[in-house]
């Protein structure tokens, strides 16, 4: 991460609400704190982003662009940045920025599902529903996050860490790469379900 020195006042910002606001959510982090931590006044954080919630939606659009610029680098087999602290505050971020049930949660949501909607696109993949599947994979990704106290519980390491993460991603690897039914299995499962949402004559 790059020392202060190199950042300027209003990225100083930027990055301490990142922080207070993974660390204690939207509402509970106050200018005050966010000032304080980014060695501010809070005249100048207000002087920037004029509001918390002009902070929150710089936050959310910074945050947005670094990672879906990620995940285009990894999905195009370019050079992919490695998993540092940094990239996973990103992720613990836009998760508990997702969950205050928010209008700019909601935006945010849809943001990140258009770009989903954009990588199923591009793939070979042949979906039924691909509103349903680009959404529920996206909230399945997203629990690996909101799930991180148990996960590291139960793992014995910490999952915040890039040591700990790890390990969840090779454990979803296995999981996305393994089937878990056979074609017939999945098949009778989809006629059980249709059948259920059939009106009976």
């Amino acid at each position: 991460m790059s020392s202060d020195s190199d950042l300027t006042a209003r990225a100083r910002i930027r990055d301490a609400a990142i922080e207070l606001f993974t660390e204690r959510g939207i509402e509970a982090a106050t200018i005050r704190d966010i000032a304080q931590k980014a060695g501010v006044s809070s005249g100048l954080l207000r002087h920037h982003f004029g509001s918390k919630e002009g902070l929150r939606d710089a936050c959310d659009e910074y945050v947005v662009g670094e990672l879906t610029g990620l995940g285009a680098r990894f999905t195009s087999f370019g050079s992919v940045e490695g998993i540092t602290p940094r990239i996973l505050l990103w992720q613990r971020y836009i998760t508990r920025s997702l969950m205050d049930g928010s209008l700019k949660a909601a935006a945010v949501f849809d943001r990140l599902l258009a770009y989903g909607d954009a990588w199923l696109a591009g793939t070979e993949l042949k979906v039924a529903d691909p509103k349903a599947f680009v959404a529920l994979l996206s909230v399945m990704k997203m629990s690996m996050f909101t799930m991180q106290e148990q996960l590291s519980r139960v793992l014995g390491v910490d999952t915040t860490t890039p040591e700990g993460w790890v390990r969840v991603l090779k454990a979803s690897l296995e999981i996305f790469s393994t089937p878990l039914l056979t074609p017939e299995q999945a098949e009778f499962a989809r006629a059980l379900l249709e059948r259920s949402t059939t009106p009976e004559e």
